[in-house]
């Protein structure tokens, strides 16, 4: 597998995810609208474990 695909996949999607997981969450709590908070916990935990859904299906 190109190793392109595993830093892609490893560090850069789940940075790009996480961080606007946590501006969701906090435009979220700052506006009060349970849904946006909601949509920021479940991108967070989305880009916490995407590494270890997605390497293991690339065979890393």
């Amino acid at each position: 597998m190109n190793s392109e695909f595993i830093i892609l996949f490893s560090h850069i999607l789940p940075l790009i995810l996480g961080f606007f997981s946590i501006l969701l969450m906090i435009n979220g709590i700052m506006d009060k609208q349970k849904v946006i908070t909601a949509f920021g916990i479940i991108l967070f935990l989305a880009a916490a474990f995407s590494p270890f859904v997605v390497l293991p299906i690339l065979g890393v």
